[in-house]
């Protein structure tokens, strides 16, 4: 661990398969049919100085993404539980988006994510879309961004759209790692940086390497691009447990991120670490 830094993971999944269907997970071996529940997640971090948790919606097959929250909100409610913020599941293309928010709103609730990368790109450009996420600022709630590289653009424009609302853009923003393309997602990065209301997530990037490949040198230009753009205010960390699995385990990231952050200053390592996401996602431990 970065002496001695507590680490506050900004996306972690937590998967019943007995509970509910995940259809995402068929296709790969590491997941599929597999259970990761809270105890799996407390062993995975064993070590890792990880203290506290986000957990981010783990796209769960509809109608199931409404009992997924509050599920958790039962898990987070529970004496030491690391789970300190949710980012629920939501369908703002939907009526109803409001009154779906009011209804798991709780200290928990953090913000809110809408898997768009494999939805159709103009899914995010609808006006209804647009108008409900503004609605998050009311709540003061978040918005995590969950595209793929070539969607960083429309996810720029949606945040323009809703300047009132804090966006997170997970995974930065999806890059092709396992190629080494560098472009156009070095000026994808750029133009939506230049938006005060994104922060950058710093997780992912591992599950995007090649097979085997999962070095220092293959992150770190996509990570210290995200650094050099957003800076060091605005950016989180986050595991992507148990997805970080398919290519290496979580203290495998955790050994990475220490390696790409050694010469930072240990006031910048502790806003990537935990400051950052303790103040973007109001996390209160």
């Amino acid at each position: 661990m970065s002496a001695g830094i507590p680490i506050l993971d900004t996306h972690q999944h937590l998967i019943y398969p007995e509970k509910r269907h995940y259809s995402w997970t068929a296709g790969i071996p590491q997941l599929a049919g597999k259970a990761f529940g809270y105890d799996d997640y407390l062993k995975a971090i064993a070590g890792t100085g990880i203290t506290a948790a986000v957990f981010t919606e783990s796209g769960a097959d509809d109608p199931h993404w409404q009992e997924e929250t509050r599920f958790v909100h039962s898990l987070a409610s529970t004496s030491g539980s690391l789970i300190k913020g949710i980012i629920g599941s939501c369908r703002p293309e939907q009526s109803g988006f409001e009154a779906y928010v009011e209804s798991v709103l709780s200290s928990r609730l953090v913000g809110f994510r809408r898997i768009l990368h494999v939805e159709p790109d103009e899914l995010s450009q609808r006006p209804t879309f647009a108008a409900n996420i503004r609605l998050l600022e009311k709540y003061n709630l978040t918005f995590d961004l969950c595209v793929l590289a070539r969607q960083v653009r429309l996810a720029t424009a949606l945040a323009g759209k809703c300047q009132g609302v804090q966006f997170i853009l997970d995974h930065c923003g999806v890059p092709d790692v396992a190629s080494g393309q560098l472009d156009p997602w070095r000026q994808h990065i750029r133009e939506i940086a230049r938006l005060p209301n994104v922060a950058c997530k710093v997780s992912g990037v591992i599950a995007y390497c090649a097979p085997g490949r999962v070095t220092l040198e293959a992150v770190r230009p996509y990570v210290e691009h995200c650094l050099e753009q957003f800076g060091w205010d605005r950016v989180v960390w986050g595991s992507d447990w148990p997805v970080c699995m398919t290519t290496a385990d979580l203290r495998t990231w955790v050994a990475v991120t220490e390696q790409l952050i050694a010469t930072a200053d240990e006031g910048d390592r502790r806003k990537l670490l935990h400051d950052n996401a303790a103040r973007i996602y109001r996390v209160k431990e």
